[in-house]
């Protein structure tokens, strides 16, 4: 969501991170793939609740590193099984327009993040820094898929030290 609103409104954003994000899928059979799974998920979730799903979520191989925290599961339950199946079925990867083309212009400084534990995203990072005239990238040592919450500290540390230079 962070790119399609810095590609939108570049003149009000001095700087952008972001963190585990994607350009989109740029083929259209594969978007289509992706939309049709998440419909699936989506009604899957419906179907078993939140509870269920969040215990088959987080027991997919790109969580396995993410720390048992009882307070963090907690806090995915207050979600709704509605308000998650809307999340799958209109923001899901599926349903964004491939950005590579359009971040070619996009003259803010970027930062995209990544774990380093999670092979898709940091290789993703570092294309989305080479597509942005002004982009770079940092991999989150000892994180995976959910950097911000495996590495927290180190992870606002990079964002910190990144943004003051344009502040």
């Amino acid at each position: 969501m962070a790119l399609h609103v810095a590609l939108r409104h570049p003149d009000k954003i001095a700087a952008l991170v972001v963190l585990g994000a994607t350009r989109g899928i740029h083929d259209e059979a594969v978007r289509q793939q992706r939309r049709d799974r998440d419909g699936t998920l989506a009604q899957h979730l419906l179907d078993v609740g939140v509870d269920t799903f969040l215990n088959e979520w987080l027991a997919q191989p790109m969580f396995a590193s993410l720390p048992n925290d009882a307070e963090e599961r907690d806090a995915r339950r207050h979600n709704t099984a509605s308000g998650l199946a809307s999340s799958l079925l209109f923001a899901g990867t599926g349903t964004q327009s491939w950005l590579e083309d359009p971040l070619r212009t996009l003259n803010v400084p970027t930062l995209a993040l990544a774990g380093a534990g999670d092979d898709r995203f940091a290789a993703e990072a570092r294309a989305l820094s080479r597509t942005v005239p002004t982009g770079t990238f940092a991999l989150i040592p000892g994180a995976g898929h959910a950097a911000h919450l495996q590495q927290p500290a180190l992870t606002a540390r990079l964002i910190e030290t990144f943004c003051s230079n344009y502040g």
